[in-house]
């Protein structure tokens, strides 16, 4: 299905700020409904003393409520700076498409989000505060809305201690490549497990795109399995999920019969300006590629790195050995195949995976060695129909060893398997 509405707003950073600083609102509301019933129950009672009391309580607490609103938008910026500071760090050291991974942190978010909520919070219970030292004719003391703001600064406090903790986590490779081990398995698993069967009938129109150019960021899978299932066709999408597309591309093909209006077809095709992990294959093998690339520049010469790429792509590709690539078809409840979806095949899928690295790391023997083995691995795994690409890769790097290596000993030492590289 399209992406729901919770994946669109998680790439977004405005979302979680604007819902806290509106629920924050309604706390405060809340409290200053508690706060005017205490006070008018004890008048009511004709607690004046505790009234006084109170007032006393509220009185010191002013001067930290005054405190907390000067001093957290110091603190606003403080985590601001060092969110700017880690995403130009891992842009640089990794690959701009890792830079998605700290705009979806959801404790990025919501240390912000809380932060300025404490923030609101603080300016409305100043406001709240009246001059009125009589207990009798007193209208609200905001005891209630004082301790509130003290439960939210402690809770800034531990968010901060989790969100630098996070944003550190966030700045080493290991973790990196392992949350996009992660988003690429998901996408994996919400794959459907049949193939598409016997083949739709003769294609009988096609349907272009009529949005803003951009990336194919996915499809409203549900809504297209029901506009054919009442037409009687079956829509087959033309580009894969991440080709580029522009106004007039045609989009979904349509076979065996009349095709669908364009407003049963409305909304379900999204379109952006990057990739995203939703629905995309082969999104996250691309982003590990990229990441172990930029170890293999000269000006970086990290090959532990693009070892470690290396292991989750192995990861990833062992899993979808067995699975039907190519295209996927999505079935409605009678069991009919409605859409077809074209996504990578294993060629595709092997060739993103060691391409690029197998060209780059021949003067490298740590990653030639693990490609080495990720191949033999592989070979073991797959089954007897999906070995030869894997069977062209191996050639094709003993091949570029036997020809840039010139020492008899330094070529068998660089196509010797080994997991770990060197070790």
């Amino acid at each position: 299905m399209l992406s729901p509405l919770r994946e669109h707003l998680r790439d977004t950073f405005w979302f979680a700020p604007s819902a806290a600083l509106v629920l924050v609102y309604v706390l405060w509301q809340l409290a200053y409904w508690l706060d005017t019933a205490i006070v008018d129950e004890l008048q009511r009672q004709r607690e004046y003393d505790a009234v006084s009391e109170l007032i006393g309580v509220v009185d010191d607490l002013k001067t930290v409520i005054t405190t907390v609103s000067s001093a957290m938008m110091t603190f606003i910026g403080v985590v601001f700076s060092i969110s700017l500071v880690a995403v130009q760090m891992a842009s640089g050291q990794f690959t701009p498409r890792v830079v998605r991974i700290f705009v979806r942190s959801r404790i990025t978010k919501l240390t912000f989000a809380v932060f300025l909520a404490t923030f609101a919070l603080s300016l409305l219970v100043l406001t709240s505060y009246s001059g009125e030292t009589d207990p009798k004719l007193v209208d609200s003391v905001p005891i209630a809305q004082s301790l509130l703001t003290i439960g939210m600064v402690t809770l800034s406090l531990l968010l901060f201690i989790a969100y630098v903790n996070a944003t550190l986590r966030l700045m080493r490779v290991g973790h990196v490549v392992d949350r996009i081990t992660v988003e690429a398995f998901r996408v994996v698993q919400k794959m459907p497990q049949g193939g598409v069967g016997e083949e739709p009938a003769a294609e009988s129109g096609q349907i272009g795109h009529s949005g803003r150019a951009g990336v194919l960021r996915d499809v409203n899978i549900a809504r297209l399995v029901r506009a054919a299932r009442r037409q009687g066709v079956v829509l087959r999408l033309i580009p894969r999920i991440g080709d580029f597309v522009v106004p007039g591309t045609p989009v979904l093909a349509v076979h065996g019969g009349r095709t669908p209006s364009r407003g049963a077809l409305g909304y379900t095709v999204s379109v952006g300006v990057e990739r995203t992990f939703h629905q995309d294959l082969g999104f996250g093998l691309r982003q590990l590629c990229d990441i172990a690339l930029r170890a293999l520049s000269p000006a970086v010469n990290d090959p532990t790195t693009a070892v470690q790429c290396l292991d989750r792509i192995v990861q990833l590709l062992a899993e979808l050995a067995h699975r039907p690539l190519g295209a996927v078809g999505h079935r409605d409840r009678q069991g009919a195949v409605r859409l077809v979806q074209p996504v990578p095949s294993w060629e595709d899928l092997v060739d993103l995976g060691f391409t690029e690295i197998r060209i780059y790391a021949v003067g490298s023997p740590q990653v030639t060695r693990r490609i080495v083995a990720a191949l033999d691995e592989l070979l073991r795994l797959a089954p007897e129909q999906r070995r030869p690409p894997l069977l062209r890769h191996r050639a094709l790097l003993v091949h570029a060893v036997e020809r840039d290596v010139p020492e008899a000993a330094e070529r068998a030492f660089a196509l010797e398997a080994d997991r770990q590289g060197i070790g």
